[in-house]
């Protein structure tokens, strides 16, 4: 389990998203007259504000090329923590399709919620740049602004982040010598609501493909017995191979129920035929005049017109849920609709299927 080697930049993406947020904050000087005199774009980078804070008391000499200047803000990752509360089952996983095939498809375990932790540190040398580039933060957060990230490339994954408010702490340094430079500080800490994923199958294994209800008339669970079995699996309602069975003979309209084609050889009563994009079940056939009696519009297919020639393509499959999967059945692409190949049974032997042995015992 652990060593398997997958890495999908969800924190360093998360880092990202965060700092993208202050990266377009300025501050602006007017004159006494209200006219505007300066404009600045305030610096963000990454790290603790204490280096920075270094690097302007150790800028004594001011008549040198300075080192930093303020206002300036950063930001920084402080901790991770596990979130009991968005927590979903330890063994819960969902597939996604990246293709248009089913083998394309992934298994994917439930990502494991965590908050990350941020500090933003804004230093001012004035109070009033301090309340300018607040102003352009807090507004947004009430107290949560979502972000959306996109977590895992492999499986287009795009989830909303919330960024939360925690705290809001100000200080200023009054005291000190004349040649003491000032520099205002405000905290602000943050807490990001993401989700990890960890390795991701590429296979399509998983998939369910069948479902096996017993019904049991007894409450008591360790003495009851199954009576009555319900199977499905999915049919497809849609023809994937194109294989162009038969064609029409004669046109055929809305409130026709009878259909000539050139050959009735591959056909049984039962089977789903698809005209168009209309879907038809078998009724009748009648092999000598080549004609069969079809239910239309199956699978809420919209009833429409067909002209001669058109081909008339059956959509083939194993009909009982107990046989493996066969024709299109088969092929029915990952997130396509389908139907259901449907059996119920009633028993009376007692017994309970054991899924470790794959039988009734």
């Amino acid at each position: 389990m652990l060593g398997s080697y997958f890495y999908h930049q969800i924190l360093r993406r998360t880092v990202i998203g965060f700092g993208t947020l202050f990266n377009n904050i300025e501050i602006r000087h007017k004159s006494d007259a209200g006219n505007e005199e300066s404009r600045l774009k305030v610096p963000l980078a990454y790290g603790p504000m204490q280096k920075f804070l270094a690097k302007v008391e150790q800028q004594r000499d001011l008549s040198g090329r300075p080192a930093i200047t303020l206002p300036r803000l950063s930001f920084e990752m402080t901790g991770i923590s596990y979130d009991p509360v968005r927590k979903a089952s330890v063994t819960q996983t969902f597939r996604t399709n990246t293709g248009a095939k089913i083998t394309e498809s992934k298994k994917v375990f439930m990502p494991v919620p965590y908050n990350v932790s941020f500090q933003l540190s804004i230093a001012t040398k004035t109070n009033d740049d301090m309340l300018q580039i607040m102003e352009q933060i807090l507004p947004y957060f009430q107290p949560a602004l979502n972000i959306t990230i996109n977590l895992v490339d492999s499986i287009g994954e795009k989830r909303d982040i919330p960024i939360v408010i925690e705290t809001i702490n100000m200080s200023d340094d009054y005291e000190g010598s004349f040649d003491t430079r000032r520099a205002m500080i405000t905290t602000i800490t943050f807490t990001a609501k993401t989700y990890l994923f960890g390795a991701i199958a590429d296979t399509p294994e998983g998939l369910i493909k069948k479902v096996q209800v017993d019904y049991m008339l007894d409450t008591d669970k360790e003495r009851a017995k199954r009576e009555v079995r319900y199977r499905a699996t999915p049919r497809a309602v849609k023809d994937y191979d194109n294989d162009d069975t038969a064609v029409l003979t004669a046109a055929l309209d809305t409130k026709e129920t009878l259909i000539k084609v050139n050959t009735v050889l591959g056909f049984s009563v039962d089977d789903y035929i698809r005209i168009g994009k209309e879907n038809m079940q078998i009724r009748e056939i009648a092999v000598p005049e080549k004609t069969m009696i079809v239910y239309r519009g199956v699978d809420n297919t919209e009833i429409t017109s067909h002209i001669k020639d058109t081909s008339v393509d059956i959509i083939s499959g194993t009909r009982t849920p107990d046989l493996p999967l066969t024709g299109d059945d088969a092929l029915i692409l990952d997130g396509d609709d389908f139907g259901f190949n449907e059996l119920t049974s009633v028993y009376q032997d007692f017994k309970t299927y054991s899924p470790s042995q794959g039988t009734d015992v």
